[in-house]
């Protein structure tokens, strides 16, 4: 069974015959063995202790949590009182954490931050946002969709269970189309409602999100500049408060021979914002609402 982390590390440090998933029971979560610091698969509801890490500290990173709490919940206290459950890239990493839980000696096992993740979002969009009650339980026994409970907190129900259920509109769209700035422009306002505004972080969320499923390096943004006046200004009116600049973009005193100068994002990597001449052929993101 491939356990993945979220960080992309290969570091492993199993114990012979892990992981197992004993009796495909759903061990979807990994803890060090309290004698010697291997690791283990197991039931992500088990309680076990569990290490912290913090990234603001240059100096004692790992925190041992000396309570019993599910991997869920061990995540949430994580996240809520430091940065997040222990990723451990390398032994080293390993031989720290086991030290620090080995002060501890109490023959329990130690929940670290790996775990295999194979819940979705049905748009297909990534998150590692969880909001689980206790769960997910019973995962090997067909509950496989999600739905929310008491609180807000998410439970794991059957797919067959007749629920109420809450809709979303996506509110960007990317266009995999290849047209110039203008031709983009005038698309989303026939066929949407404008170009996007990135005027907040959220929506720079929202554009990053869309972004990276487009054909082309860079995707065209409701965002121009006006060689007149030499300053940027988005489409929609709004004003320029939020800003995501590429080193040496966004500049006053841009070249504006022999075509104005537009906006787009980068659709890989840091995915910022760069001036680019508005005769290029890129993808683009509309908006399907109203500010």
């Amino acid at each position: 069974m491939e356990i993945p982390t979220e960080m992309g590390d290969t570091y492993r440090n199993w114990r012979s015959g892990e992981p197992n998933n004993v009796a495909n029971e759903g061990e979807y979560c990994v803890a060090l063995y309290f004698d010697n610091g291997d690791w283990l698969d197991d039931v992500c509801y088990k309680s076990y202790t569990f290490v912290c890490y913090n990234e603001k500290k240059t100096t004692e990173r790992y925190i041992f949590i000396n309570e019993t709490k599910t991997w869920h919940d061990a995540q949430s206290y994580c996240r809520e009182h430091h940065t997040d459950l222990a990723s451990v890239r390398n032994q080293t990493e390993n031989q720290q954490i086991f030290n620090i839980s080995k002060n501890y000696s109490n023959s329990q096992n130690i929940w670290i931050g790996l775990f295999n993740d194979s819940w979705q979002w049905s748009d297909e969009s990534n998150s590692t946002f969880r909001y689980w009650m206790s769960g997910p339980d019973k995962y090997g026994h067909g509950e496989m969709c999600a739905a929310v409970f008491e609180q807000g907190y998410w439970n794991n129900v059957s797919c067959t269970n007749k629920l109420p259920f809450i809709c979303y509109e996506n509110k960007l769209i990317l266009i995999n189309q290849n047209l110039s700035w203008r031709e983009a422009l005038r698309y989303c306002r026939v066929n949407h409602v404008d170009l996007v505004s990135v005027h907040s972080e959220e929506i720079q969320l929202w554009v990053k999100e869309v972004a990276q499923k487009a054909s082309t390096e860079h995707v065209w943004l409701g965002l121009r500049h006006t060689c007149t006046l030499s300053f940027w200004f988005w489409v929609s009116g709004v004003s320029i408060c939020y800003q995501n600049w590429a080193p040496d973009n966004g500049t006053e005193g841009e070249d504006c021979s022999p075509v104005e100068r537009t906006g787009a994002v980068q659709s890989r990597g840091g995915q910022q914002w760069v001036s680019l001449p508005e005769d290029h052929k890129l993808n683009f993101i509309c908006t399907t609402y109203e500010d």
